[in-house]
């Protein structure tokens, strides 16, 4: 599928980055701020290009599966969640 850029950030981004970013957005423990950091896009930002990148059907999947996941947001973990996302996110990066 054709990528649509939507916004400035999108548009700055490689196939490589989009497909990156596309990885870590489907993982759980891999934040939207570990995306932010890694990637440059915001969350709303992710959201769009997942809209656009994935078929419909995968892409309300993917949305019913982040809709309140609490491993995607650093500030609503709790404590006792000892994993890093960055350790996860950074095998990603090698890849583009």
């Amino acid at each position: 599928m054709a990528y649509k850029k939507s916004s400035n950030n999108l548009s700055k981004l490689s196939y490589g980055d989009i497909s990156a970013a596309i990885q870590m957005a489907w993982e759980d423990r891999t934040t939207f701020e570990t995306i932010r950091e890694r990637i440059g896009i915001s969350e709303s930002d992710v959201i769009k290009m997942m809209r656009t990148e994935l078929k419909s059907g995968s892409f309300k999947l993917w949305r019913k599966r982040m809709n309140g996941r609490v491993t995607k947001h650093r500030a609503l973990r709790s404590p006792e969640m000892r994993f890093s996302d960055d350790v996860i996110a950074n095998h990603r990066r090698s890849n583009c």
